[in-house]
């Protein structure tokens, strides 16, 4: 199997090419190799390496940035997507993109399924639903919503030397530095493990599963808060962490405050998710060893 990957030199698309070399030949492009929003090249790239898999993990993901400057994630998030959707129609691949929880707007007091209502809140979260409607443009589509990522690692593609890291990626570097985090109180998450949601993408693409909409994250919900103090306790340094609600905090963008996600649907086709607790004791023995 040849998969194409674009936004290769990001956590996820780390991430996901690693896995996806188990398969066959990965072609993995960076944003300097391909800008998904070059409709043309989009398509010259598919022609050229005419893959059985394409699978998007450019994004645009500063949320707040968003706000003052919807067009670049719109033409990222939406008008790209639409372009790698249109490709992969054209050499009958199957086409992955990647959404996220935000599209909601975190009302609920339970885990959000597939078929729960969106309500974007901000220029981010709509640009990212617009991604999702897009995709669907390829007869073959799998869209997943992950959430709060964290643990693709580091490496180098070509030119795009960068550091890669989350918020959890963010507060464990805090604390191995000795450093003290805050943590919401008031958001709701399901923290996702890069390597697992890689390898269940993989999963659904080699099985063929029923094309569609999936929540990709590891299994149950915490705050922020309760995260962190879970890996400042694994950690040894829990005095560490103090409580911090969004109320606090300015932000341009809007934050849905309860945004777990229910994995039921893409358990009963067959993917194991660990929980989340489980992926932070794995990552946690990536970064500490000993």
């Amino acid at each position: 199997m040849r998969t194409l990957v674009t936004g290769a030199a990001g956590q996820l698309g780390l991430g996901v090419s690693r896995v996806f070399r188990n398969e066959g030949e990965v072609v993995a492009l960076s944003h300097t190799q391909l800008d998904i929003c070059d409709h043309e090249a989009v398509l010259e790239a598919a022609r050229e390496v005419r893959p059985d898999t394409i699978v998007n993990c450019a994004a645009y993901n500063d949320v707040d940035g968003a706000e003052s400057d919807p067009f670049s994630a719109m033409q990222v998030n939406g008008i790209g997507v639409r372009s790698l959707a249109a490709a992969a129609r054209e050499i009958d691949a199957a086409f992955v993109h990647y959404s996220t929880d935000f599209v909601f707007d975190g009302t609920a007091d339970r885990p959000y399924s597939e078929s729960g209502s969106p309500g974007p809140q901000g220029v981010y979260a709509t640009s990212k639903l617009l991604g999702e409607w897009f995709a669907r443009g390829a007869p073959r589509h799998y869209v997943f919503r992950v959430e709060s990522l964290f643990g693709g690692g580091a490496e180098t593609i070509e030119s795009d030397t960068k550091p890669l890291g989350s918020t959890l990626d963010r507060m464990v570097d805090a604390l191995l530095a000795g450093r003290p985090v805050r943590g919401f109180t008031d958001r709701i998450v399901s923290p996702s493990y890069v390597p697992d949601v890689a390898d269940a993408t993989r999963q659904l693409v080699v099985c063929r599963a029923a094309v569609g909409l999936y929540h990709c994250v590891n299994t149950g919900s915490a705050t922020w808060f309760e995260v962190a103090r879970a890996a400042a306790i694994r950690l040894k340094c829990e005095p560490l962490v103090f409580p911090i609600t969004v109320s606090e905090v300015q932000m341009p963008a809007a934050r849905p405050g309860f945004c777990a996600l229910s994995n039921s649907k893409i358990i009963s086709a067959g993917v194991t998710m660990p929980t989340w607790e489980d992926a932070l004791d794995r990552y946690l023995s990536t970064r500490c060893p000993d």
